[in-house]
């Protein structure tokens, strides 16, 4: 146990005050054992790769406890499949390299994104045309409200677009997690010409990454190949951790693509990105006139709505990263005095400048400008990726 502990050190924006309590778990039972102690009534925080989370320059005044277990045990398996149970505490970028040297896909489109592996179903991180839901077969869960360990399948997990069950309120702690891959075929008979013969991958189902492999989307390419390409599309981006680029001094993509309605979207200039969707609910998009107010349900006046949102038959993602270059911010942008700015990669990303000397309070305040500027341009609300602790 530790006090007054800076969780700067601890997250890859490197900003945040200290913790009143801080407590490393690096074995499954001690992690058992530090959630038996939390108290359901009281503040705590779990905290893993800390590369979703933005902390205040207060810091938190409850206890901390950091995830640091590590372990991956393959389990039995029907044929053609792999089950692996990893501990919540191990690095994800580590679990997808050693799947793809051991021949197992399904989530090697993964690779370069930065956290533990507890964490990957909390956020159902996603990219390149997979998300982790895909691959998880089920979880261990210490409930606090209800003071117990469970096995939660799947199902259960409620996985949506960068959402979960824990995303919506169930409190606790993740233990572990099992996956089921595939055990790829070799690589070597359609690609006799590749240094990597562990496997193919899984169809290739993204057409950014597609186009980067040579491929049509659907093809499969040898899985290294693939772990690579994808690497060097996050590092081109600053998305990939790396001392030597200021840029990946970040929480990833600050904002998540907001999902609207169809007929929101069409009022958006036919250049704007999308693509139709399923979603649980419709982001609030607010019409920015008072005859455009009064036909989605709303008093022109007051602004306030006297019906529900649309149907939730008809959904459109948008592209966030479209919508605030369009805004008029641009890469490396920074308010004045400010340690935090857009990356020079990536309008996805706000970086920490300043290192150490960095304030989360200026990540806030950029990150409330552009929700600013997005919503007065196009009327669509953004909402942050990363966890805010006392912000």
């Amino acid at each position: 146990m530790s006090a007054g502990s800076s969780l700067a050190r601890f997250t890859t924006l490197q900003v945040g005050g200290p913790a009143a309590t801080l407590e490393t778990a690096t074995t499954e039972a001690e992690l058992l054992a530090l959630a038996e102690g939390l108290d359901p009534d009281e503040e705590w925080l779990v905290l893993g790769g800390g590369s979703n989370v933005l902390v205040s320059d207060e810091g938190f005044d409850g206890t901390v406890v950091r995830v640091a277990t590590r372990g991956i045990v393959q389990l039995p398996a029907p044929s053609g499949s792999v089950r692996l149970r990893v501990q919540a505490g191990h690095p994800w970028d580590e679990l997808v390299a050693h799947t793809v040297v051991e021949g197992f896909s399904g989530i090697e489109a993964l690779s370069g994104i930065p956290g533990s592996t507890g964490a990957a179903p909390i956020q159902n991180i996603g990219a390149y045309g997979q998300e982790v839901g895909a691959s998880i077969e089920s979880l261990d869960f210490y409930d606090v409200e209800a003071g117990r360990v469970m096995r939660m399948p799947v199902a259960e997990l409620g996985l949506g677009y960068r959402t979960s069950v824990f995303k919506r309120g169930l409190r606790g702690v993740v233990l572990s997690v099992t996956f089921v891959l595939a055990a790829s075929a070799s690589a070597s008979a359609s690609s006799p010409s590749s240094a990597s013969s562990s496997g193919l991958s899984a169809p290739v189902a993204y057409g950014q990454l597609a186009t980067a492999l040579g491929v049509a989307v659907g093809e499969r390419m040898p899985l290294q190949q693939v772990r690579d390409t994808v690497l060097r599309l996050r590092a081109s981006k600053g998305m990939v951790l790396d001392p030597a680029d200021p840029d990946s001094v970040s929480a990833g993509s600050f904002f998540t693509n907001p999902i609207v309605t169809e007929r929101a979207a069409r009022a958006l200039p036919s250049s704007a990105p999308r693509w139709q969707v399923e979603p649980d609910a419709p982001d609030l998009v607010i019409p920015l006139d008072p005859a455009a107010l009064a036909q989605e349900g709303a008093d022109a006046g007051t602004g306030v709505y006297s019906r529900g949102p649309a149907p939730a038959e008809y959904h459109v993602k948008l592209s966030a990263a479209w919508l605030i270059e369009q805004a008029g911010i641009r890469r490396g942008f920074s308010l004045p005095g400010s340690t935090a700015a857009i990356s020079s990669k990536h309008t996805l990303a706000i970086v920490n400048r300043a290192g150490a000397s960095g304030r989360a309070s200026d990540v806030a305040e950029l990150a409330r400008f552009v929700q600013g500027r997005v919503l007065a341009e196009f009327g669509v609300q953004l909402h942050p990726e990363p966890v805010y602790v006392g912000i």
